[in-house]
């Protein structure tokens, strides 16, 4: 089970849908990716608990290269407040280290799969109510922020996530123009992406029943098909937006993730 041909369709056709909707919605590909690759995974022998994890790991390590275009656009407009990444990229390092090299690697696959369905879930509510958060507060000192990095990068690593989840409402909350904010956490995606997956690297050395193909736990088909797929299809996405009623496929897309949501934690019970 390296690159069979049904399997570069499978994660191919899950790359296009993971990249268009991105490209669509802004939402990052992680919610769609860890169900699906979860059941790419199992479907071919690999252990539910083992197949959580390798999910999980594999999406993240696909962010390092999918942050890098979105990021690129959003500079080119001058919205990346790079002065915000570089005090929060310092505690996203330390975060994501606590979460791939630690915590993670001790947490059962079933524990995982539970987050996770609760991230996706309070996700989709938040997309389904459309509630943008009031600015009640400046940034914190330098303090601060490597507190709140340390954070985004640690929820990230648990749930597979770019973080946007968190650092959007975060930097929103402190005054950060939406725009920014938004643009902001793009750039924050790469070092989320990158620590977390050296750690899931790190961390899956040695574990038992690995499929072939994997460096650690994370599984270099799925992220080599599928980063290449995704990066293809995310300015079709981005296009498509300007044309298409994006507030009412927010709502649609919020209806999916409820069942991805509900898939996970069948998932994370009956492990």
């Amino acid at each position: 089970m390296i690159l069979e041909p049904l399997l570069i369709v499978e994660l191919a056709a899950l790359g296009l849908c993971t990249g268009f909707l991105a490209g669509l919605l802004g939402i990052g590909g992680g919610m769609i990716m860890v169900p699906f690759i979860t059941v790419i995974l199992s479907g071919r022998g690999v252990s539910p608990d083992l197949a959580v994890k390798m999910a999980i790991a594999t999406s993240m390590a696909t962010i390092i290269f999918t942050s890098v275009s979105s990021v690129r656009a959003h500079h080119k407009r001058g919205a990346v407040r790079w002065d915000i990444v570089k005090l929060l990229a310092p505690g996203i390092v330390i975060g994501a280290a606590l979460a791939s090299l630690g915590v993670f690697a001790l947490l059962k696959g079933s524990w995982l799969a539970l987050l996770f369905s609760a991230f996706v879930a309070f996700s989709a509510t938040q997309m389904l109510l459309n509630k943008k958060p009031h600015a009640a507060r400046t940034l914190p000192g330098p303090a601060g922020l490597l507190g709140a990095g340390s954070a985004i990068g640690f929820l990230s690593g648990l749930v597979g996530a770019g973080g946007g989840f968190v650092s959007v409402p975060f930097m929103t909350r402190c005054n950060v123009a939406i725009h920014n904010a938004v643009a902001t956490s793009a750039g924050l995606g790469f070092p989320i992406a990158l620590a977390n997956a050296v750690g899931y690297v790190v961390s899956g050395q040695g574990a038992a029943n690995l499929p072939a193909g994997s460096m650690g736990y994370v599984y270099l088909p799925a992220l080599l098909v599928i980063a290449i797929a995704s990066v293809l299809m995310a300015p079709m996405g981005v296009k498509a937006a300007h044309a298409l009623p994006v507030a009412s496929l927010k709502r649609v897309f919020a209806t999916i993730l409820y069942g991805l949501a509900a898939y996970m934690l069948y998932k994370g019970l009956s492990a």
